[in-house]
């Protein structure tokens, strides 16, 4: 073990600009386990201009992080991911040039690791790319949820591309399945959303008037024997957004283990629908010069294979 005796007032710089704290956190405390990370940091143990942070807080230019005095193990054995999911994520890779790649996400696999993940995305795709210095994800998808997900390869383009969001310029589409028939003429659920934090630490989101105000649109894109595959469209960026909005209008999403009706998620398990019934399906956005960029991630069998199911048995 390695003890960092003092604490330490590190300054970040242009090149780290955009980097989420806790990410930042790990790069500079080889050996450390993330658990520990995350416990220093909602401890305020890390502070960022003497202020309590989040480990989503991403990091600005000239910000003075304080690092406390931590054990450093220089044997600490780094998880690797496994050669099975490297290769599925090489072969999920829908676009990439020298600024940006988009990967396909498979559904189950995490975007990051951490709280007891050993790795994830950004992990798996640092070990493909290991000249790729400035990979990080411009974005998130649930760990459950498949689809067009973001990374930036240079500080520059994540710089830019979360400016964009915070514009609303970026359109994300998505696919989903959800309970029951969705009347055509319910094309937008408008409620607010909070975030509460349970004894075991599991977040739920709630539609609360005291939340944040939070816009999903929807269209109805085919009908099924008992569910209905529509289109969702976030106009706001709130977390579990459109799995809440689902809820609230009577219709949740299939496979939703935390907002859905469990006893029928039991039954349509006998027809192959074993997952989270949510895909990010489109990205669409302008480049930095102008040239607009699409992307589109096609319905994976996981979904299209119990929907063709579920018509030939009615």
């Amino acid at each position: 073990m390695n003890l960092n005796q003092t604490v330490q007032y590190l300054t970040i710089d242009a090149e780290q600009v955009g980097q989420r704290l806790d990410n930042w956190l790990m790069a500079r405390l080889k050996g450390v386990p993330k658990s520990k990370i995350y416990r220093i940091i909602r401890k305020g143990e890390v502070r960022v201009n003497k202020a309590r942070v989040k480990p989503e807080y991403r990091v600005l230019a000239g910000d003075i992080v304080r690092v406390p005095p931590i054990r450093v193990s220089q044997t600490t054995p780094v998880v690797q991911p496994h050669q099975k999911v490297l290769k599925e994520l090489e072969q999920s890779i829908l676009y990439e040039d020298n600024q940006l790649l988009v990967l396909n996400k498979p559904a189950g696999l995490a975007v990051h690791g951490g709280s007891g993940i050993s790795y994830g995305v950004i992990e798996g795709l640092r070990k493909l790319r290991p000249d790729c210095k400035g990979l990080e994800l411009v974005h998130r998808l649930d760990r459950d949820t498949s689809g067009c997900l973001l990374v930036a390869k240079r500080r520059s383009m994540l710089r830019y591309l979360h400016e964009i969001i915070r514009q609303g310029n970026i359109d994300k589409i998505y696919r989903t399945v959800v309970l029951g028939r969705w009347p055509k003429r319910r094309q937008q659920i408008a409620a607010p959303l909070r975030k509460n934090e349970p004894r075991a630490g599991e977040r739920i989101v709630k539609v609360d008037p005291q939340g944040k105000q939070a816009l999903t649109e929807f269209t109805v894109l085919e009908y099924y024997p008992e569910v209905t595959l529509v289109q969702a469209k976030p106009i706001t960026g709130r977390t579990h957004q459109i799995r809440v909005h689902a809820q609230y209008a009577g219709h949740p999403i299939v496979g939703d283990e935390k907002y859905g009706d469990f006893a029928i998620n039991r039954q349509l398990k006998a027809v192959g629908f074993n997952r989270l019934c949510l895909h990010a399906a489109q990205l669409s956005f302008d480049l930095p010069d102008g040239t607009p960029f699409y992307v589109e991630a096609p319905l994976p069998e996981s979904i299209l294979q119990p929907l063709t199911q579920l018509k030939s048995n009615s």
